[in-house]
C-alpha cells in the first residue's frame, strides 16, 4: 500500500512542479526532494521523468474517459460510435461542460494538467499537440460532433475557454462559475 501512495505522491508533485517551473526545467532530483525520497528510490517506480509524464498522460486519458461517460456522452470519436452521437443531448453536454470547467479548475491534479499545459505549449511541439488535444481544438471539435456545427461549438466552448484564464485569475471564484453558469444556462433553451 506504501509503494502505491508514493507512486501518486511523485505523480502529483511531479505534475505540481511541471506546472509552475515547466517541464523541461524540473529535474528528477527536485521530483525525488518534493515526495521527501531520494532520487534513487523514485527509481523504484518510475524509469524516468518521461515515464512519469506518460503516466500522468494515462491518468488524465482515464479521467477523460470517466467524466465523458459520467454525463452519458460519448467517449470514442465520431467515426468509432456515430449512434452514440446521435443519441447524445444538449442537457448532457450543458452537465458534461459545468462538470469538465470545475473539473480543470477545481481538481488539482487536473488544474496542473492544464496549467503545465498552458506554459509549455510555446515551448515544445508535443505539449502543444497535448494542449490543443486536451484544452483547444480536441473539446471544440469533440462539442462540434455533438452540436452538429463548429461554429455553434465554438460559441458554446469558445467562452469555457477563456474563463480558464479568468477563474485562474480571480479572486472571488464563485463570480467565474456565476458566469460560466450564465453562459451555459443560454444553451438550454
Amino acid at each position: 500500500m506504501e509503494k502505491e501512495t508514493t507512486k501518486r505522491r511523485i505523480l502529483s508533485e511531479s505534475l505540481n512542479l511541471f506546472s509552475r517551473d515547466g517541464y523541461e526545467a524540473v529535474s528528477v532530483e527536485q521530483i525525488a526532494n518534493a515526495v521527501g525520497i531520494k532520487a534513487p528510490s523514485l527509481y523504484k517506480h518510475y524509469r524516468s521523468k518521461r515515464d512519469i509524464f506518460c503516466s500522468i498522460l494515462q491518468t488524465m486519458e482515464q479521467r477523460d474517459r470517466e467524466n465523458a461517460a459520467a454525463c452519458s456522452l460519448p467517449e470514442m470519436t465520431m467515426d468509432m460510435d456515430p449512434q452514440a452521437y446521435a443519441q447524445a443531448s444538449v442537457a448532457d453536454l450543458i452537465t458534461f461542460s459545468r462538470m469538465q470547467f470545475r473539473y480543470w479548475t477545481e481538481d488539482e491534479f487536473a488544474a496542473s494538467f492544464r496549467r503545465m499545459l498552458t506554459v509549455e505549449q510555446y515551448r515544445s511541439e508535443e505539449m502543444n499537440r497535448l494542449y490543443h488535444q486536451y484544452l483547444g481544438s480536441g473539446p471544440l471539435s469533440y462539442v462540434a460532433d455533438l452540436l452538429g456545427s463548429q461554429e455553434e461549438a465554438l460559441l458554446l466552448y469558445g467562452p469555457m475557454h477563456m474563463l480558464y484564464s479568468v477563474y485562474d485569475e480571480a479572486q472571488d471564484k464563485s463570480s467565474v462559475l456565476t458566469l460560466l453558469d450564465t453562459h451555459l444556462e443560454r444553451w438550454k433553451k
